[in-house]
């Protein structure tokens, strides 16, 4: 939602085109962005260059080379130069997502770029797999699977496919959540009768429970300092989110509006707070300024869940059901623009933006 296509028809520029910034200027275009894509045997060479039409400079300018398979991600790495340029922020067309789709009795963890596009398969399962997280570098994903007819705890190095139970204690194991730093995770076991939130390494050494609550605490999460974990509590007779220091003290309750609010997730600069609220029987995403605690709606779907922030922070991805299919959708922060980037073949389920890789 921050850019404005500008028609083009009738100007078939290349990389070397001379333009003349006050035509472009007088269509209306703040920018220009214009190259060429050169094929020499199996290689591609794509060159482009942006230029700002009122201050009459060029911004940037650079080529690529690759074979055809990698033509997307220099795309992905050209638009993410663009919106830097222009925004000042981070692009984030080069990250990922990742997802549990489910067909049946068939539970797949998919992995696809932050369009939706180009999915592949990390995990398939006859039971089924729930909560992925993506590790700070983007290299692993924690999940849970009941493949031994109980929720376990695995970590999966992506590079191999090489996946270790961390956390597999009596009971329960489930909603892990990476720390800042990727040494450690948060989980929920009931090994101790209920529901509770501990950290533990990486290896699955040196658990630690967090605090003592009389009823369920869950879908912890952490501060992008790492100070904290936000999680979700029916302690107060229905699910709210709480915040608690990660080495322990008392939870202070952070969301009053509604009755049902579940699944929070923090921004990456820590200043708001995603979560699904009900309001009137629908499930929605709502926006929550961390300190002054207002709070906005930004989707008006019927059943939408599992919000996750970009690693820039200005969009949200979530699953939601439109129209009968399940589909993965993204909101601006401001809520003022909306999309759907895929529609698939089953349900969708936990959609995560992983993070910045370089």
């Amino acid at each position: 939602g921050q850019f404005q296509l500008i028609n083009t028809n009738g100007s078939a520029l290349d990389v070397n085109s001379t333009v003349e910034p006050n035509d472009w200027r007088n269509r209306g275009a703040d920018y220009l962005a214009y190259g060429s894509v050169t094929q020499d045997g199996g290689q591609y060479t794509v060159q482009y260059r942006l230029i700002d039409t009122v201050n009459k400079n060029e911004m940037d300018a650079i080529a690529f080379a690759g074979s055809e398979k990698e033509l997307r991600r220099v795309s992905h790495q050209i638009a993410d130069r663009i919106y830097e340029k222009i925004t000042g922020v981070r692009g984030v067309f080069s990250t990922r997502i990742a997802y549990v789709l489910q067909n049946g009795n068939n539970y797949e963890l998919q992995i696809a770029d932050a369009d939706g596009q180009n999915p592949q398969v990390m995990l398939r399962s006859k039971q089924p797999i729930i909560s992925p997280s993506w590790s700070p570098d983007g290299s692993k994903i924690a999940y849970v699977s009941f493949e031994t007819e109980k929720p376990v705890v695995y970590v999966q190095t992506l590079a191999t496919g090489k996946r270790e139970p961390v956390a597999n204690f009596k009971g329960n194991n489930s909603a892990p959540a990476w720390a800042p730093d990727g040494q450690q995770l948060a989980v929920v076991l009931s090994r101790d009768g209920i529901s509770q939130i501990y950290t533990i390494n990486a290896d699955g050494s040196g658990l630690r429970r967090i605090m003592r609550s009389p009823l369920i605490d869950t879908e912890p999460t952490f501060s992008p300092d790492g100070s904290s974990l936000v999680f979700t509590s029916d302690r107060g007779g229905n699910p709210q989110i709480y915040e608690v220091p990660v080495n322990g003290g008392e939870a202070r309750r952070i969301t009053y509006n509604g009755s049902y609010n579940i699944s929070p997730e923090v921004s990456p600069d820590g200043n708001n707070l995603v979560y699904i609220t009900r309001r009137n029987g629908a499930y929605r995403v709502a926006i929550q300024d961390m300190a002054t605690g207002s709070e906005q709606l930004l989707t008006n779907g019927s059943d939408d869940q599992s919000p996750s922030f970009a690693p820039n922070g200005m969009q949200v991805l979530y699953s939601s059901n439109q129209g009968g299919r399940s589909v993965l959708a993204v909101t601006s922060v401001d809520g003022r623009v909306r999309q759907t980037l895929s529609s698939l073949n089953g349900r969708v389920r936990e959609p995560t933006w992983g993070p910045f890789t370089n």
